[in-house]
């Protein structure tokens, strides 16, 4: 007999999931945007330089994604194993499953999916996220999946990086996501500085802030190691098998993206000693065009040779003037007198 007056009960499916973080989602999609609206107006730009302009805008959006990115990213350390384990609490029943732990700077991701996928009559699908970051409060998080009555696996692998748990991997991956997105700030500021110096006649500090944006990078690496390595890791067992994490996608892309940009302002500073005519034609198609036009490399622009040498020397100089502004200002000085003599 049917419920409801002879009309059957509505069961919604679960949730769709987005195969993705949505924060990552937007990121790539606002430098995907740009990358295309560059390549629609690449067509006016003339010559060769339309090669160098794409070099260009490609290479810094890839910087600028990166650095965003892996911000948000809770790849940092990841770790996955397959395994026979209980499923809930104080059961004797077993599950075989495929075990996921993603710690990233803001927080922690479980994964547990089982094979297959339906088991005990359940689908054995879960992806748990738990965060530490500002305003977020782990041990509470930790308590509302316990309320909620999450698998065995999951609130294990939560339970270890709790506060109160006996092996300090909250504290340290806590310290070490703070100040690790704190310096992965810095280099995002230095990034924009870089793109605008480097569009402006001052291309050495564009490569300086180049030079400063993969420094700042590479420090965040340093830091974020050194945090998470001060102490023995703590053994993760579930099951049969021993959950054992590593650097993941996000800590091997920062460190890509931090030499290529300590490559690239080092390339810059050595171009601006050693070839200053042909970094400035880089960055400035227009510079070759005038060959009246002299780079300074001191001042980073280009100087008119009529008044270099007024700018180096601060004594008065003789400037030629046109024939008749020269006998208009003689006649002003010295008026003609009438002869009067009779």
């Amino acid at each position: 007999m049917a419920a409801f007056g002879h009309t059957f009960p509505f069961y919604p499916g679960p949730k769709p999931t987005f195969p993705m973080d949505t924060t990552l989602a937007i990121i790539i999609t606002i430098f995907l945007t740009a990358l295309v609206t560059f390549i629609i107006i690449l067509p006016g730009i003339r010559g060769k330089m339309r090669l160098f302009w794409l070099l260009r805008v490609v290479t810094s959006l890839f910087i600028g994604a990166v650095i965003l990115a892996v911000n948000f990213s809770s790849e940092w350390s990841v770790g996955q194993v397959s395994t026979n384990m209980s499923y809930k609490a104080f059961s004797a029943q077993w599950i075989s499953a495929d075990v996921g732990l993603q710690v990233g700077l803001r927080g922690v991701n479980i994964t547990l999916t089982g094979t297959p996928v339906q088991q005990l009559n359940e689908t054995i699908n879960y992806n748990e996220e738990f965060t530490w970051w500002l305003g977020k409060n782990y041990a509470e998080e930790y308590e509302r999946a316990l309320e909620k009555g999450l698998p065995d696996p999951v609130l294990y692998l939560a339970e270890k990086f709790t506060p109160s748990s006996p092996c300090g991997l909250h504290g340290r991956y806590r310290l070490a996501g703070h100040y690790t997105s704190a310096i992965l700030w810095v280099a995002f500021l230095c990034w924009l500085l870089a793109n605008v110096m480097l569009s402006m006649p001052v291309l050495v500090y564009g490569g300086r802030m180049l030079l400063a944006t993969g420094l700042s990078q590479l420090l965040g690496l340093l830091f974020f190691s050194m945090a998470t390595s001060v102490t023995p890791p703590c053994p993760l067992r579930l099951g049969t098998s021993t959950l054992h994490t590593h650097r993941g996608p996000a800590f091997w892309v920062t460190l890509t993206t931090g030499l290529l940009c300590v490559l690239l302002g080092l390339a810059v500073g050595v171009a601006h000693r050693r070839q200053p005519h042909k970094l400035k034609a880089f960055f400035n198609p227009s510079a070759g065009e005038n060959p009246r036009l002299e780079w300074n490399p001191e001042e980073g622009g280009l100087l008119n040779p009529r008044y270099r040498s007024t700018a180096e020397t601060p004594d008065a100089q003789d400037i030629p003037l046109s024939e008749a502004f020269s006998k208009g200002r003689c006649e002003e000085e010295h008026p003609h007198v009438p002869d009067r003599t009779l």
